[in-house]
């Protein structure tokens, strides 16, 4: 394996991509320039993370404050579904760069791979 210009090994920084979800994607994107593997794992943990942690906060924090009756609770099973999904990709993704396979996933992967 090779080292990443933060001198780590090139398969655990991949995994730290995905380690702070976006924030992490974000930073090793900006910091990792030459490594076209970092920077795709950096790119599609943005592109992944990002939307769903935005989308979990929307059914769940914003539309939580408006109690509506039953839909409350529509909102609060739309929001559990985001963290579920959250948590479920996060630690494939996770697995799956540290064992140095580029994992793509629909449709974010290809932009990923092009951004990369």
């Amino acid at each position: 394996m090779t080292k990443t210009s933060l001198g780590l090994e090139e398969n655990f920084e991949a995994a730290l991509c995905y380690l702070g979800v976006w924030i992490s994607g974000l930073f090793f994107y900006f910091v990792e320039d030459k490594n076209k593997f970092i920077r795709f794992h950096a790119m599609q943990s943005i592109l992944v993370f990002l939307p769903l942690m935005i989308l979990a906060w929307i059914f769940g924090g914003f539309f939580g404050v408006f109690n509506y009756g039953s839909s409350l609770v529509f909102f609060a099973w739309i929001s559990w579904f985001f963290w579920v999904l959250v948590i479920i990709m996060w630690l494939v993704l996770m697995v799956k760069a540290y064992q140095m396979v580029k994992f793509k996933l629909p449709i974010v992967g290809d932009i990923a791979e092009k951004n990369s």
